[in-house]
């Protein structure tokens, strides 16, 4: 959310009026968030502020046609959440904002983000600014921003977008200390992501896949832009931060992927695998991954009866409370 030191300021001189009450003084920040969101989704990142962490190349597109099933395999993790119309909530990674749309139905005051303005974009176009506020925001750097306020959250969500959030070792605890940040005390961290043994299969054959066009072992597995935790470690992580776990569930569930043109096996690669690809540098050699993941997975991943393929998912659901 595009909350200004301004902004913050407006809230305490807000706080200070006894005709205001706190539930006013949201409303009147989320109005000004709302505002000022399409300025601050055009406005160019200044270095380390809203930066990716390669270019962008999330497009509504392509995810509708390789991963339309992320936001449709969410009915418990939304339980978890359970969003009541007085929560204000916090979307990290938000994507092109079908679920958090949908948690808007309960919750109207709610805000996505996700540094991919490609997919911010979308998600704007798809549903306007009211009641969802849109922002570009590359959430490894959170922890320091003025983009948020300091115990404004009653409960801050992530879907499918943690395992990329966290990926580099040396915010990821920075990113957990933002989250903690922004939540009022009592409020709830509830995220589901990648966890431990997620996607082995296509992540095998990517490794092996780079190693064969003469990638080293360890310049393939650096590529990689995913961190899957275990229960145990990302429990160990919040409780550094100070978060109390109050509940964690891994389970490997198979999913099957679309049948969409530009989606499917490949469709699935060439987006969710692509800054392994990016370690290539020429067209014809990051096509021949492509074609070997493929050929390699094909017989692994389909099954016989109807031809479909199905990818070996493990989800890592957490509650998390702010203590």
């Amino acid at each position: 959310m595009t909350l200004s030191y301004r902004v913050v300021n407006k809230l305490n001189m807000t706080a200070e009026k006894p005709e205001r009450s706190d539930e006013q003084a949201k409303e009147d920040l989320l109005s000004q968030s709302k505002q000022e969101g399409q300025e601050a989704t055009r406005r160019q990142p200044k270095d380390g502020e809203a930066t990716s962490q390669s270019k962008d190349h999330w497009t509504h597109a392509a995810y509708r046609a390789s991963a339309s099933f992320v936001p449709l395999l969410t009915q418990e993790i939304v339980l978890w959440l359970s969003p009541q119309p007085t929560d204000c909530i916090l979307d990290l990674g938000c994507g092109d904002g079908v679920l958090t749309a949908k948690i808007a139905d309960s919750c109207p005051n709610i805000v996505g983000v996700d540094a991919s303005a490609n997919l911010i974009s979308a998600a704007r176009e798809s549903y306007g600014d009211d009641p969802v506020s849109w922002h570009v925001l590359d959430c490894r750097y959170m922890e320091n921003s003025d983009m948020l306020v300091e115990g404004f959250y009653e409960k801050v969500f992530s879907n499918a977008a943690l395992h990329w959030i966290l990926r580099d070792e040396e915010t990821r605890m920075s990113i957990l200390r933002g989250v903690y940040k922004t939540l009022r005390l009592g409020g709830s961290f509830v995220f589901e992501m990648g966890g431990a043994g997620n996607v082995a299969d296509v992540h095998t054959a990517l490794l092996a896949a780079l190693v064969h066009q003469g990638v080293s072992v360890k310049k393939a597995r650096e590529a990689c832009p995913w961190f899957f935790p275990s229960e145990q470690l990302i429990t160990n992580m919040l409780q550094d931060v100070g978060f109390a776990v109050e509940r964690t569930r891994l389970e490997y569930r198979p999913t099957k992927l679309t049948l969409e043109e530009g989606g499917g096996l490949e469709g699935w690669v060439r987006l969710m695998g692509a800054q392994f690809l990016e370690v290539l540098p020429e067209v014809a050699t990051r096509e021949a991954v492509v074609r070997e993941v493929c050929d390699v997975l094909g017989s692994v991943v389909t099954r016989e009866e109807d031809g479909s393929m199905w990818l070996g998912y493990v989800r890592l659901k957490v509650l998390a409370r702010k203590t």
